[in-house]
Order: structure tokens, then C-alpha cells, then sequence
């Protein structure tokens, strides 16, 4: 016994002085600056490789984000280019005026549900105005992105947001909330972006309510601000040409190119400040930078590690069965989505996936690519989809469950119908109160159609929302239900 007390004395004493801060004495001491890399070496391309890998699964994300800011500010004027996607220039916000198309292919897992925007400002350069109608009951929020893809501020019905204007500023920017400024919200990076969803029930009524609401859902530069509701009508906007349209059949289109990437990447460590913690790595990413600078074969070195790490470690992200944590019954739900910190994991697989999810107290995913037997989902088949009675997801907002081909994006189908749930005022019930959604190429029956979501010929996944969500749904106790195969 007194060896056992003197051994753990000992290793106790030894972390003390080892680690200081792990003890009392870190309080004591000052942080001694620690020794850089040095830039004297003469790299070799393999060790330049080994930081080059962990560099691009870091610096995917936000390699992604500049690509989509550089395509969508090109816009000459809010709008809609092709007709479909949301575009406007900096500092301002285009809006769609219905569900988005299913041609769409910006970004995978688009929903259904809501009325999308979609805008990029540089926070410190141009300060912006968001402009907030009276929603009323319907559900609605803004999701502010940053330059690291998570979401900064709280605007939208789950934080009891009031209309009016919230000023939208940068991490630098040093002025005065304007009068008649609700609040001024801060970015973590210049570099930023809005996607407002505003719900909408899929019904006629609802799409005429709905339009003098997100007629007023309008961002622009402060220098515009004079305290006044602005409105433009989106129904009536011309569409903006686009040069070159994207197909469905290729899936999203591509925003990060491996053979670009590290050409790119010094704008986001310059772009963006390191976490808490990050600093060494900024420093090895650096060096790295430097190094491939002044030597072709580390240019080069670089150049196929971003090749072979989009292969191997960003192409998996794709499978459902790498995203997220196991939720039930062959399903997986988002973890940290939004506000991912230093989880690199999780940040990266849902940039690959579905970018631009929800904080988990806007919206929890759940998604599969498997039956209840672990078979992939296979568009030739039938599969039936029963929620019991009382089990369907717990939200104080929407739920809906959507199909998605294997490219995680709508495949177009005589009904035009791409999800189920909240938002549908005609799905019939079961004598016990349950629900059954079914899945397949052909129609499950008159009786059956009003919950029937038609499938491509080709393997598809299955996604669930449930938007503002309840205990079940942010604890983990809410299961999803089973995908089982019609034999």
C-alpha cells in the first residue's frame, strides 16, 4: 500500500512539472514562446505531403467557400440564374419565390419545405443590413455562415427574434449601431453568407400568403440604410442568364478542384484567424506554403496529395454511413452541425455531403443509404416507411422526409414531388393514427398515392429534417423509423 501511495505520488509530481498546465503552477508561470518551424530546411516532398494531406481535408471547407462566393457575387443584380438559383451581388441576397427547383445542383440536399435566399458579403469591407419582416407563426430563420461554414448570431423564430434591421458586421469593423438598428451581429470572418428559410405549406393558399412576407426578406450594403422597409417583388424579378449551366445528372457542381486547391489556399490562412489551439498548425501549414514557393517538386508534391487525399479521405464522405453519429435502424444523424469548433471530421464530411445544414436547435438530419437490413437503397424496389402512432419526429417547427438520388439531389418525376411531412395537408393515416410513407418507381396505389414518394431507377437515400426540434430530437431519444423492403 505505501508503494502504491509513493508510485502515484510520483507520476502525480511528474505531470505537475512536465505540464504545468495541468496543475495549480500554470497560473504561476508565463506561456514561453514556442520555436517556429524554421525556413532554412530543405523540405522534402514527402514530409510537405504529410502536413499537405491534413491541410486539405482542414482547408476543404473553406476553399469551397471562396468558390461559391466568387460564382454567386458575380451576379450584375439580385435574381435568379437560369431561372433557379438564388444569386445577387455583394452584400446582397437574392430569394427564390417557391420551393426550389429540382434541377438545382449549387448545393446537395436542398429541401423543399422553405423559400430559399442566398447571398455572400465581406463583413469588414461593407457592413450589411438584414432586414426582418413581421413572419407572424410561420417558422423562419436566417442562418448567418461564416467563412469556416458554421453559423454565427441567432436570427430566427427559435430565438424569438423581433422584426425590424440587424446590422451584419466583420470582425474588424470598429463603428456605431445605427438608430433604428435592432442589433449589430458579429462574423468570426470577413467572409460570410446568409441562407434564409422561410416555411412554406405546399398548398395555393399558403404560396399567395407567403409573397408579401419574402418580398420584404432584403439585404444590402449599410451605406443604403435610411430606416425605411425596403421590398422587391422576387415573383417578378427577370431571370439572369447563365453562362455556364450545371446538370443534375453530374451532380453538385464541383467547388473544390485538387489540382487548384493549394493555389487557393493561403488566401483562406490569410482569410481567416486561427481557434484557439490552431496556431501550430497555421504555422506547419505555412511553412509548407513557403516551402512549395520556392521549390516546383513541393508544388508539385502538393498537387497529387490533394489529388489522391480528395480520392481517399473527401470522395467516403459522400456515404451516409461516414456523416454524422448511428441514430437507429440503419440511420445516421449530424453531429456539431454548424458549429463544428475543431471538429475537422464532422466539418468536412458535412461541407462534402450537405453543406449548409442547420445549428442542432434550428435543425436535426437524419439520413441513410440503407434498408433495415444494411442493403443500399435501390430505386427498383419498393420500401415502406411507417411512423407509429405518435413517434413522428418531435419539432415545434417542420419535419419532412425527402429522397435524394445518388447524388444527393432531386431526381425530376411526374408528380413533382420530392418530400413528405409538415408541409403536405393531405397525408392519410392509418386506423391507429400511424403514418406510412412508400417509396418506389411505380405507384403504390390510388389510396396509397397522397403518401408516396416516387423513386429514380438507381440507388437514392433517404433524408429526414426536423426543423426547431424537441427533447426527442436534440437528446437522441427519438429514433428514427425503419426503411423495409416490400418482399
Amino acid at each position: 500500500m505505501i508503494k502504491q501511495r509513493v508510485a502515484i505520488l510520483s507520476t502525480a509530481f511528474f505531470f505537475a512539472s512536465a505540464f504545468p498546465f495541468l496543475s495549480g503552477a500554470a497560473q504561476k508561470q508565463e506561456a514561453t514562446p514556442q520555436t517556429q518551424p524554421s525556413p532554412n530546411v530543405i523540405m522534402h516532398p514527402e514530409y510537405a505531403q504529410a502536413i499537405g494531406r491534413m491541410a486539405y481535408v482542414w482547408g476543404w471547407p473553406m476553399v469551397n467557400m471562396l468558390n461559391r462566393n466568387d460564382r454567386i457575387t458575380k451576379a450584375p443584380r439580385p435574381g435568379l440564374l437560369g431561372g433557379i438559383l438564388p444569386v445577387a451581388p455583394r452584400g446582397q441576397v437574392g430569394m427564390l419565390h417557391d420551393y426550389i427547383e429540382p434541377s438545382e445542383t449549387f448545393v446537395t440536399c436542398p429541401n423543399q419545405d422553405v423559400v430559399y435566399g442566398l447571398g455572400f458579403f465581406s463583413l469588414d469591407e461593407e457592413p450589411v443590413i438584414a432586414q426582418v419582416p413581421d413572419f407572424g407563426e410561420r417558422f423562419w430563420v436566417y442562418a448567418l455562415y461564416d467563412h469556416r461554414t458554421n453559423q454565427f448570431g441567432e436570427l430566427g423564430k427559435p430565438y424569438k427574434s423581433k422584426p425590424g434591421f440587424y446590422l451584419l458586421v466583420g470582425p474588424n469593423w470598429k463603428g456605431k449601431k445605427p438608430e433604428g438598428v435592432q442589433a449589430v451581429i458579429r462574423s468570426p470572418t470577413a467572409l460570410a453568407n446568409v441562407i434564409p428559410r422561410i416555411f412554406m405549406d405546399d398548398t395555393d393558399q399558403d404560396r399567395q400568403a407567403i409573397q408579401k412576407k419574402i418580398n420584404q426578406v432584403v439585404f444590402y450594403p449599410l451605406k443604403d440604410f435610411n430606416g425605411k422597409m425596403k421590398s422587391i417583388d422576387w415573383k417578378a424579378t427577370a431571370d439572369i442568364p447563365n453562362p455556364t449551366p450545371d446538370s443534375a445528372s453530374v451532380g453538385e457542381t464541383r467547388w473544390v478542384v485538387p489540382e487548384r486547391f493549394f493555389d487557393q489556399f493561403g488566401q483562406v490562412l490569410d482569410m481567416v484567424p486561427p481557434l484557439p489551439g490552431e496556431e501550430a498548425m497555421y504555422a506547419q501549414f505555412r511553412a509548407v506554403m513557403a516551402a512549395a514557393a520556392k521549390d516546383p517538386a513541393i508544388k508539385e508534391a502538393l498537387m497529387q496529395v490533394a489529388k489522391e487525399t480528395e480520392e481517399q479521405v473527401i470522395a467516403p464522405f459522400f456515404q451516409w454511413k461516414h456523416n454524422g453519429a448511428p441514430a437507429g435502424n440503419n440511420w445516421n444523424r449530424s453531429v456539431n452541425n454548424a458549429q463544428t469548433g475543431v471538429d475537422y471530421f464532422n466539418r468536412t464530411g458535412t461541407a462534402k455531403s450537405n453543406m449548409f445544414d442547420n445549428r442542432p436547435i434550428e435543425t436535426q438530419y437524419f439520413y441513410t443509404d440503407m434498408d433495415a437490413k444494411g442493403i443500399q437503397l435501390d430505386g427498383g424496389q419498393r420500401y415502406e416507411i411507417t411512423f407509429a402512432s405518435g413517434q413522428l419526429p418531435p419539432v415545434k417547427g417542420f419535419w419532412s422526409l425527402t429522397l435524394y438520388n445518388k447524388h444527393h439531389l432531386f431526381s425530376p418525376n411526374d408528380l413533382n414531388r420530392y418530400s413528405l411531412g409538415t408541409k403536405n395537408k393531405d397525408l392519410v393515416r392509418g386506423p391507429d393514427g400511424s403514418l406510412t410513407i412508400y417509396v418506389g418507381p411505380t405507384s403504390p396505389g390510388k389510396n396509397k398515392e397522397a403518401n408516396w414518394l416516387p423513386s429514380p431507377t438507381e440507388t437514392f437515400s433517404l433524408y429526414i429534417r426536423a426543423y426547431w426540434g424537441e427533447k426527442g430530437i436534440l437528446d437522441g431519444s427519438w429514433k428514427p423509423p425503419v426503411v423495409k423492403k416490400v418482399e
